[in-house]
């Protein structure tokens, strides 16, 4: 299954959401793919960032590019990740259209392992971006609950549910955020300090706060 997790807004908590959910993948023993669009997965996940060519340079590359072209630039890691990485942004991947995104989720789901793929779009923007999360088997928004968020939200692709990131200062429940976008929330993450510690001090990997990957294990379920 190839699970797209995107936002409307930087800064919502798609890296955070993607690397529980692998990690989660992980801890019960299946080997996971994971794509990354923004360039923050490998540092959330504890691993070094690889190098050479990623996501965007499979975009900027055209329609030419071999089928399993995106297999051959993927890294095997030693903790059950299979890691595309985002690559060098050369500017051309900007212009990719919607069809190199229809594209790109058939080539990414052609990286099989077995296991769950899961992509960090970060903020799908692009036409590319949003075709991409359109032809994901499950589209995951990755939201926080205020105002401006949830009328970008009304105008991108509709998510298959809602990650809802808590925030103190915000007054829009999970009800709220159901009854305007017409989807469900599948899972609630509440602030918290013990998931912003692992997070800054890259700890994600060694220790999943236990109410992160309880609100990961309701979305995976």
């Amino acid at each position: 299954m190839l699970t797209a997790c995107w936002s409307v807004k930087g800064g919502s908590g798609t890296t955070v959401v993607t690397a529980a959910l692998l990690l989660g993948a992980t801890a019960a023993g299946r080997h996971a793919v994971a794509a990354d669009f923004e360039g923050d997965l490998a540092v959330a996940l504890g691993l070094s960032e690889p190098a050479g060519p990623g996501v965007l340079d499979w975009l900027a590359a055209g329609a030419d590019v071999p089928h399993d072209a995106l297999a051959r630039i993927a890294h095997d890691t030693q903790h059950g990740i299979t890691l595309i990485p985002r690559g060098t942004d050369t500017g051309a991947s900007v212009h990719a259209d919607a069809d190199a995104g229809r594209r790109l989720a058939k080539a990414v789901r052609s990286v099989r392992t077995g296991g769950p793929v899961i992509v960090d779009c970060g903020r799908a923007a692009s036409p590319a971006a949003q075709a991409f999360v359109a032809a994901a088997d499950r589209s995951l928004l990755v939201l926080r609950p205020c105002y401006l968020a949830l009328q970008r939200a009304n105008s991108a692709p509709r998510p298959t549910a809602v990650v809802l990131v808590g925030d103190r200062r915000r007054h829009l429940t999970a009800r709220d955020v159901e009854a305007i976008l017409g989807v469900p929330v599948a899972a609630e993450i509440g602030w918290d300090e013990k998931i912003a510690h692992a997070v800054d001090q890259g700890l994600l990997r060694q220790a999943v706060p236990r109410q992160l990957l309880q609100a990961m294990r309701t979305v995976a379920a």
